[in-house]
C-alpha cells in the first residue's frame, strides 16, 4: 500500500503546506514511517468549498443513485485490504479484529 500524504480536494490532490505531520505508533510512540502534508488555510477553504458545490449536486440524487455511491464507497473501503487494518491498528493501538469488525459493520 502506497501512502502519498496528501489532501484530497475535489477529486484532486493538494499539497500546499511544507508542514509535514508524522504517523505515530500509539504502542510504542515510536514514529511510522508515514507523513502526511498539513492542509493549509487556503486548502481547508477549497475543501469547504468544494464540498459546497458537490452538496448541490448530490442533494438532487434519486435514492437509488444515493445508495450506489454509499455501496461503491463501501466496497472502496472494504478494498484497501489487510494492509489498511495493520497501519489503523498500529496509528490506534486497536486489535485487528476490533478493527475487521468496525470495517464491515461501516461497510455494511
Amino acid at each position: 500500500m502506497t501512502i502519498i500524504g496528501h489532501n484530497f480536494i475535489g477529486g484532486s490532490r493538494s499539497s500546499q503546506s511544507s508542514t509535514l505531520l508524522k504517523s505515530v505508533n500509539a504502542t510504542t510512540g515510536e514514529a511510522l514511517p508515514y507523513e502526511f502534508r498539513h492542509a493549509t488555510e487556503q486548502e481547508v477553504n477549497q475543501a469547504c468549498e468544494a464540498a459546497s458545490q458537490a452538496f448541490k449536486t448530490y442533494r438532487h440524487t434519486s435514492p437509488e443513485h444515493r445508495a450506489i455511491f454509499l455501496e461503491n464507497i463501501a466496497d472502496e473501503l472494504d478494498a484497501l485490504g489487510k494492509d489498511f487494518l495493520e497501519i489503523v491498528s498500529q496509528e490506534t493501538a486497536l486489535p485487528l479484529a476490533r478493527l475487521q469488525g468496525e470495517r464491515a459493520r461501516t461497510s455494511g
